[in-house]
């Protein structure tokens, strides 16, 4: 079973392929939601000795950074690189 792990928000390094997918408008209504009702699905991370790297998540991430938070629930998983 997957744990979940508070992660800085500073430390997960987003893949340049990725944050092309980013939709602001979402990143907005996603912290609208998160205020309300807390961040109900942990982001995705894995780790390559060095940082964390997205796997999963990137409009969560956002509008965890955009709310300011410094920290963000997170699975670490193994995952292929992208």
């Amino acid at each position: 079973m997957l744990r979940i792990h508070k992660v800085p928000v500073d430390d997960i390094y987003v893949p340049v392929g990725r944050r092309k997918t980013l939709h602001p408008q979402t990143v907005r209504l996603l912290a609208e939601d998160i205020l309300e009702n807390g961040l109900k699905v942990p982001i995705q991370v894995r780790h390559d000795g060095k940082r964390h790297i997205l796997v999963e998540g990137l409009h969560r991430l956002e509008a965890a950074k955009w709310l300011g938070e410094t920290e963000i629930n997170a699975y670490l998983v193994q995952a292929r690189r992208h």
